[in-house]
């Protein structure tokens, strides 16, 4: 059984305080592209991400606002900024890198929040029945792509009721696998 295999390029997720810091009091977010996963999208809002070395800017927030605030970039991305990779899964971010967000209206200094996504694949409890996986497993991957199929290690399964069958993958992966569409769980 196979599914798609997306690229998560570099986004931050903000809370309501990071939000009307970076933008102004009362602010929300406007969507443009609505995402895979049902209720997500792009907004129109951008910031730019200050590390210790360089910035990146015209980095997206994705929506809707969340309870905490978090950045994730591929690890070529973290390195490049002068942060330390750390994989982890989202909402993870207990003693990860620091960065500065920069928006119109102000910054904000992250404690932590920086990560680089595990590679995931996110299912309803139906898909997982067929899969027959659960929340939290770890498996293998092959990935088909043109001249540069692979297999993805350590693949978390994460279910919900509101997901939709997809794995998520950062651009780093993605450029490895030179241009990913869809794969298969071989264990």
């Amino acid at each position: 059984m196979k599914f798609i295999i997306e690229t998560s390029a570099r986004h931050v997720h903000v809370d309501q305080n990071t939000l009307e810091a970076l933008f102004g009091k009362g602010y929300t977010l406007h969507p443009k592209k609505d995402l895979s996963q049902p209720g997500q999208y792009a907004s129109e809002e951008k910031v730019t991400v200050v590390g210790p070395k360089k910035e990146i800017a015209g980095v997206s927030i994705l929506g809707p606002v969340r309870n905490e605030t978090q950045v994730e970039l591929s690890a070529t991305d973290a390195r490049t900024i002068g942060v330390l990779p750390v994989i982890r899964e989202s909402g993870d971010i207990i003693d990860t890198p620091s960065v500065i967000l920069r928006g119109p209206m102000g910054e904000v200094s992250l404690k932590e929040g920086v990560i680089v996504a595990k590679r995931h694949i996110h299912m309803t409890p139906k898909d997982a029945k067929e899969f027959n996986v659960k929340d939290k497993d770890i498996v293998q991957v092959r990935a088909f792509s043109n001249g540069r199929s692979l297999i993805f290690d350590d693949v978390v399964i994460r279910v919900k009721d509101s997901f939709s069958l997809a794995m998520h993958i950062d651009t780093d992966e993605a450029n490895a696998a030179f241009g990913v569409c869809e794969g298969e769980i071989v264990r």
